[in-house]
């Protein structure tokens, strides 16, 4: 038995058959930065790398009930939520993590696959907004996500309209810009904005949102500082995407095992 066992990390999110995002990303992601993942899935759905064509929710009370087994038997040190799926399991969830005050929450909020499936309606963008916002430590929007939730185009206003509505900072990623570098900023309410410029990778990925949140979420659960797990976090997460593969027919899926494929390569 380990003198100190893995920090554990709650996934709540969505199941992705072809394996690049979701709850798949999100154990690949915690396991490979040491932590222990367990899982409540919100969703099914039916997609491919090229899209989603079909989701389906999943009860909100099998949802709860789910995180609810995980969090009274083992101890949970951080929160990660992805994929949603209904305006009535985003407030179930607002109340599930108002009985766990003292865990940190990392929301990506998860809108549209990249395929252009929408995947969030208004109504769950508002309770969103209005329920679960004032409840998660750090926001991890895209660009596209956070204008659409904020309702402005300047990226400045949509962090500070965000975390107004009551998260404690917000990660704005620059994925989705047409900079030559991508530039993700960290927003808080209480100090200066730090921005990260990574070279921008050819070619369009699936997964590399949930990717970035779960290993933040990890990283956060071993104890790190914000700003730390936001740091490594995105050094993990585009390395995933430097080694990333394309199994299928459309976008890169991130290697987030690529340190366990080297050593078998080495052996």
């Amino acid at each position: 038995m380990l003198n100190n066992p893995p920090k554990v990390t709650l996934a709540i999110g969505g199941h992705d058959p072809c394996g690049g995002a979701g709850i798949q990303a999100d154990i690949e992601a915690i396991a490979a930065l040491g932590g222990h993942a367990t899982s409540a899935i919100t969703c099914l759905t039916v997609q491919d790398t090229l899209n989603v064509q079909q989701l389906i929710p999943v009860e909100p009370d099998l949802v709860i009930a789910q995180a609810k087994a995980v969090l009274d038997d083992l101890a949970v040190s951080t929160i990660k939520i992805g994929l949603i799926g209904s305006a009535t399991l985003a407030q179930a969830l607002a109340q599930l993590l108002a009985e766990h005050p003292s865990i940190p929450v990392v929301l990506d909020p998860v809108l549209a696959a990249g395929g252009g499936a929408v995947l969030a309606d208004s109504e769950l963008q508002r309770t969103m907004i209005n329920h679960l916002l004032p409840r998660v430590n750090l926001l991890t929007p895209n660009s596209h996500e956070a204008r659409h939730l904020a309702g402005t185009s300047n990226l400045d206003e949509c962090a500070q309209i965000l975390l107004h509505h009551g998260c404690k900072q917000v990660l704005i990623t620059g994925t989705h810009e047409e900079a030559p570098a991508v530039t993700n900023t960290l927003y808080s309410s209480d100090s200066a904005s730090t921005s990260w410029e990574w070279e921008r990778l050819p070619g369009e990925y699936h997964g590399s949102g949930c990717t970035l949140a779960a290993a933040i979420a990890a990283l956060l659960a071993q104890g790190l500082s914000l700003t730390d797990a936001v740091r490594k976090g995105q050094e993990y997460t585009w390395q995933t995407l430097a080694h990333g593969q394309q199994p299928g027919r459309g976008q890169t899926l991130p290697s987030r095992l690529y340190r366990l494929a080297a050593e078998h390569e080495n052996t």
